[in-house]
């Protein structure tokens, strides 16, 4: 399109088809045009004006007068939709793209997934986790001998990743990486806290909107943890709601220095855009408040693995009343380096938390914590029916409730052992309850989740 500037020179614009913020711009800079193009036959209509009578332009001041008017009114009414926004929107896209900058890695090959995710095969040197001053210039280390007692002899049904599906893989020497987009900046609540839980988080209060089922054990040392997590696609009904199902490895206090490494699978449409069920993990030293991040979406946890993409779709997952599927998920800390190591499926290593990252962590954990946890951001005058496992209470047991099986941890001589002194927390059981036991075959166990809200729970 070509129109005159205000110095009165011809000037073009082109409005980029996959940005929406000049949109906006669009329809100012057709209205600032329009305004010139009156303004420069302004002498004409003068001269006009003096040589004939004023009745003929009648119309034509008719006619501009009802055009300003329309205009002003789409301008007031954009503006109130918060469409017409040209300085701020500006301004937020440059803060996303700068930071998109960062975290998106120049890749050796990408993979189109099936649900429409980006996956980048970056140089593993070249992973977020290289950009803290501490680790500039070193590259991953080699895997760590694995705990004593461990072994791969039960049977364990892989649950795989949905890019996968495409048959294509990162070549050797790099990493999988989802790529993030603007669109998942957009959807967020907060562009500084991107990538981030909300501030206020405790793990011992109920008070925060965050809903838990968990069993955990705490009054010893520990070193890691063990266990098969059921694989579901929960409901969750809330923009900024998630539901999720994970271990915890924590240490300190949950008031303001918590430690905590955490891994499992999530579903959470504000962070990923669907409903699909996510490998992920997340890391924090002050109790959520400004350290850490989910996956890779800051500099911290390490990925060594080549067929893990932290973030993708698990693919299968679980129904109700058919087939069922776990991930395996260890978490442990190399007694040689002190790093904590995250391992995923049948003794696939995905890579590691750096010990230089945490303080009480350091040395070891002081609890761990296996189970589900949903956001209910009361936004509604009534319980959320976000759903946390497969929607369904314990009681209904397998096939249909979601479960945890084969629970151990890891003591300071790098053994796998039985827990002890179990704990069982279920913040609201008529909303998401729990149901642990023991068995020859799953060792330590528990089903858990429900649906939310119904009729028992508000």
């Amino acid at each position: 399109m070509f129109c005159k500037d205000m110095k009165g020179y011809s000037v073009s614009w082109t409005k980029h088809k996959n940005e929406p913020f000049f949109a906006a711009n669009h329809t100012r800079r057709q209205y600032q045009c329009t305004q010139i193009s009156y303004q420069n036959h302004s002498p004409k209509l003068a001269a006009f004006t003096s040589k004939s009578t004023l009745l003929p332009i009648l119309p034509a001041i008719v006619i501009l007068l009802l055009f300003v008017t329309s205009v002003t009114s789409v301008l007031s009414q954009s503006i109130a939709n918060q469409t017409f926004r040209p300085g701020l929107d500006l301004h937020k896209l440059r803060r996303i793209r700068a930071h998109l900058k960062k975290i998106n890695k120049p890749s050796v090959k990408t993979i189109k997934s099936p649900d429409g995710d980006l996956i980048d095969c970056v140089l593993s040197h070249m992973q977020p986790a290289f950009d803290h001053p501490e680790l500039k210039g070193q590259k991953p280390l080699d895997p760590p001998e694995r705990p004593k007692g461990y072994t791969n002899e039960e049977t364990v049904v892989e649950s795989f990743q949905l890019w996968a599906d495409s048959g294509e893989a990162c070549p050797e020497g790099t990493v999988p990486i989802r790529r993030t987009t603007e669109q998942d900046f957009l959807r967020a609540s907060s562009i500084r806290r991107f990538g981030r839980k909300p501030r206020g988080v405790r793990r011992d209060s109920s008070d925060t909107g965050h809903e838990y089922a968990v069993v955990f054990v705490n009054g010893d040392q520990y070193y890691g943890a063990k266990a098969s997590i059921n694989v579901w696609s929960p409901i969750v009904t809330g923009q900024y709601e998630f539901s999720l199902s994970q271990i915890w490895v924590t240490a300190g206090s949950f008031d303001n220095d918590l430690n905590s490494i955490e891994s499992g699978w999530q579903v959470s449409p504000e962070l990923y855009g669907d409903n699909h069920p996510r490998l992920f993990t997340y890391w924090t030293t002050d109790a959520y408040q400004a350290t850490g991040c989910y996956n890779l979406l800051c500099s911290g946890f390490i990925q060594t693995n080549s067929r893990i993409a932290i973030g993708a779709a698990i693919s299968p997952t679980s129904a109700y009343n058919n087939r069922q599927f776990d991930i395996g998920v260890m978490i442990w800390k190399d007694p040689k380096n002190g790093h904590w190591w995250l391992e995923y499926g049948s003794g696939i290593l995905v890579g590691y938390w750096p010990a230089f990252l945490f303080s009480h962590l350091r040395n070891h954990a002081a609890m761990i914590q296996f189970g589900g946890e949903i956001v209910n951001s009361g936004s509604r005058s009534y319980h959320t029916s976000t759903q946390m496992g497969s929607g369904h209470f314990a009681e209904e047991g397998f096939r249909k409730a979601a479960y945890f099986r084969n629970l151990q941890v890891i003591d300071w001589d790098n053994n796998l052992i039985p827990l002890s002194n179990i704990h069982q927390k279920a913040q609201h059981s008529n909303c998401y309850d729990l149901r642990a036991g023991t068995n020859n075959v799953w060792g330590t166990y528990f089903y858990y989740g429900g649906p939310g809200r119904n009729v028992r729970c508000p």
